[in-house]
């Protein structure tokens, strides 16, 4: 089985059923929303080893002659795109922590690069990796060619992808060879994305969640909220192919602020849409159009979200076992149901399963994934570190092995064996482990935040988008390493059959919304300084790699 985070994205409200009543006055934040959390010596430690062996999971579970990690461990051969992406980000984290030296890390991202760079593009079905710049979902963890046909050209995994090749990018810095060669070959990555080609069919300049050569587009377009904020902002900002800055106001259009469990937010279920975006870039004390209406920003949007799905937890109105104030986390992750669908019979369990709750109901078969308090620990470090360890400390080696906790358990399954209630996960998932590892050092220190700051291609996206405020006040501080900026192009426009057309979800009954200001096209960023590689690091079109069999 693989996992879909898109699809679950995709998916996730239709699925929900209907919403028990709940008394919302007894779910409000522990604390001051932005008051600060000293976590104890016990939980310091407790995160020091979390962190250690959640990056374990990207360092030795990935083929270190292609870089591109598997999907999942144990037992695939089957790399994630966007697990790519995850483990490139937490490179660098290692080299920070101790973990490995900045050489190794190096050495594995030129790897990783080289891989991606070297795999074939076109619109084939067969024998290519990507086309137009993007990656498809799934890839071979040999030679990175599209896994199977059921694998789609994945707009936002492309998206999670970009972001790890940016971090590696930014972080290494250094005018040695191999880091002169990671800066070029992140550059032609990004640069060859050809984000405005992915545009909506019928919703432009909205973007498709992917293609596929059997299908086409897929008639399903990026819509608000989920994580695909970071999709949008990295199309923004590309140097060589933005999309039209109207499709961030037409994305948050589509936005839904209402109350769930607690204070009104934008709502999504799932909790992995609060997180992904948050991994790299700060949105604390920044705001665009809409967020500036309502007088908050995303991250105390994030807080609010991840608040409410715990009170939906402790309030537990499908009554499921263990549920309450250290046992919550709903997401997309594995689940007790053998195989890829949907349950056939009066079973209420799944499999990989986009889980959570908006106003409009619940998706919830008993499944709690630890990723959902992990990813959250920045947001509300106060009851998510407390949870993780209870984790830990309840559960044992039934659900923390040696990459740290594995994806998903549920304490209402009746168990595989007659000594053992419940369903404890075997496997450890890409996309589930990068959100623990990376949001913990985030809250810790800030690091890869302050980092992806120094992105002028992250902050150009931001721009465009129409964020201020905050650190985007700040000039950007100069470049240490930087060549010359090819001219600036122009925003290519959608289709001019194609018409803006998103209806507006009706809104509840708050604060009048400002008008959403425009955006205007701002100016081409300055890129990073790349020193021309080595001979050797030079990548031109190469004849395609052998297929495996």
């Amino acid at each position: 089985m693989l996992t879909c985070a898109l699809c679950a994205a995709a998916l996730a409200l239709p699925t929900f059923v209907g919403r028990a009543a709940v008394d919302e006055t007894r779910l409000k934040p522990d604390r001051a929303e932005g008051a600060t959390y000293r976590s104890s010596p016990q939980e310091q430690t407790f995160l020091d080893e979390l962190e250690r062996d959640t990056f374990r999971f990207f360092w030795e579970a990935t083929p270190s002659g292609s870089g591109l990690t598997p999907d999942r461990a144990p037992g695939s051969d089957v790399s994630s795109i966007a697990g790519v992406g995850f483990a490139l980000t937490s490179y660098v984290v290692g080299v920070e922590r101790g973990y490995v030296t900045r050489t190794e890390a190096a050495a594995r991202t030129l790897a990783t690069l080289d891989t991606l760079l070297d795999a074939a593009q076109g619109p084939e079905a067969e024998g290519v990796a990507g086309y137009h710049g993007f990656f498809y979902h799934f890839v071979d963890g040999q030679h990175g060619l599209r896994s199977d046909r059921h694998s789609e050209l994945s707009t936002i995994d492309t998206a999670l992808l970009m972001a790890g090749v940016l971090s590696a990018q930014t972080y290494f810095d250094r005018d040695d060879e191999a880091e002169r060669a990671i800066r070029l070959l992140s550059d032609r990555l990004y640069r060859q994305v050809e984000w405005t080609w992915a545009y909506s069919q019928r919703h432009a300049p909205l973007l498709s969640l992917g293609w596929s050569p059997e299908e086409g587009f897929i008639d399903v377009d990026w819509r608000g909220y989920n994580e695909a904020m970071l999709l949008y902002v990295l199309a923004l900002g590309s140097p060589t192919h933005p999309i039209d800055p109207r499709a961030w106001e037409e994305w948050t259009r589509t936005y839904r602020w209402e109350s769930s469990y607690g204070p009104p937010h934008v709502t999504f279920g799932p909790l992995f849409g609060h997180q992904y975006s948050h991994v790299w870039i700060d949105f604390r004390g920044i705001q665009d159009g809409y967020m500036r209406a309502r007088q908050s920003d995303y991250f105390t949007n994030s807080v609010r979200a991840t608040y409410a799905n715990r009170a939906y937890c402790v309030a537990n109105p499908g009554r499921w076992n263990g549920y309450g104030e250290l046992v919550w986390g709903l997401t997309a992750s594995d689940g007790p149901l053998d195989g890829d669908g949907s349950p056939v019979g009066p079973t209420p369990f799944r499999s990989y399963w986009a889980r959570g709750v908006t106003p409009h109901g619940q998706s919830d078969d008993g499944t709690i994934a630890p990723t959902a308090a992990g990813g959250s620990v920045p947001f509300a470090p106060e009851i998510a570190i407390p949870t993780l360890l209870h984790f830990r400390e309840q559960f044992g080696d039934r659900l923390y092995g040696q990459y740290g906790f594995r994806d998903a358990f549920n304490l209402s399954h009746p168990g595989r064996s007659a000594e053992a209630q419940g369903w404890f996960d075997d496997q450890y998932l890409a996309i589930d482990q990068g959100p623990i590892l990376l949001m913990i050092e985030n809250y810790r220190t800030g690091f890869l935040w302050n980092l992806l700051k120094k992105s002028p291609y992250v902050r150009a996206g931001l721009e465009r988008a129409g964020f201020t405020g905050g650190w985007l006040d700040t000039p950007p501080p100069p470049a240490e390493v930087s060549v010359a900026q090819p001219t600036a192009p122009k925003l290519d426009a959608p289709p001019p059959h194609t018409e803006v057309s998103v209806a507006q979800p009706t809104a509840p009954k708050l604060d009048a919304p400002a008008p959403h200001a425009e955006v205007e096209t701002v100016a081409q960023p300055t890129a990073p300084k790349l020193d021309a590689p080595p001979p050797h690091a030079e990548v031109e079109t190469v004849a395609q790699p052998t297929a495996p069999k």
